[in-house]
């Protein structure tokens, strides 16, 4: 918040401006709106261009280096069939994108909400729940590389 000075007191006012205001709410929103840009184009791209399709974007590294798959193996097939409003294909494609994009979406949500009504950020995530998370991504990368888990798995 920036400071005014009244004309005659020489004291900051602590309100600021009308302008100062909305300058500062849109800077508040830059960030979430950016990363909403970013993801939409990329959607986008995805959604015309079809990752199903040979040569159009190049082979995961971890796979082509290892011949695993990684827990991001068939990602874009699914965004691509997401965009196409295929949720049949998309799970196919990789079930854990699927079932994690509608937490990311309410934690954006969330993000701009805070952004855009000034509140304070929340605090971080208790540690309980990192390592939970990190548990289901080390949990699904080996389930999807051993076919006798879940064979449904691989992309």
């Amino acid at each position: 918040m920036t400071a005014t000075v009244q004309p005659g007191s020489g004291a900051p006012s602590a309100c600021p401006s009308p302008a100062a205001r909305v300058r500062s709410g849109a800077a508040r929103v830059a960030a979430p709106v950016g990363v909403a840009l970013v993801a939409v184009t990329g959607a986008a791209l995805l959604g015309a261009v079809n990752p199903h399709q040979p040569g159009h974007y190049p082979t995961c590294p971890f796979l082509w280096l290892t011949g695993l798959y990684c827990p991001g193996c068939g990602s874009l097939r699914a965004v691509h069939d997401l965009v196409h409003l295929d949720l049949a294909g998309a799970w196919s494609m990789n079930p854990f994108l699927v079932l994690v994009l509608p937490a990311l979406l309410a934690a954006w949500v969330a993000w701009l909400r805070r952004a855009a009504t000034g509140a304070a950020r929340r605090r971080v995530l208790p540690a309980w729940t990192i390592w939970t998370i990190l548990a289901l991504v080390l949990a699904y990368w080996v389930a999807r590389n051993v076919p006798a888990l879940a064979p449904w798995l691989a992309p």
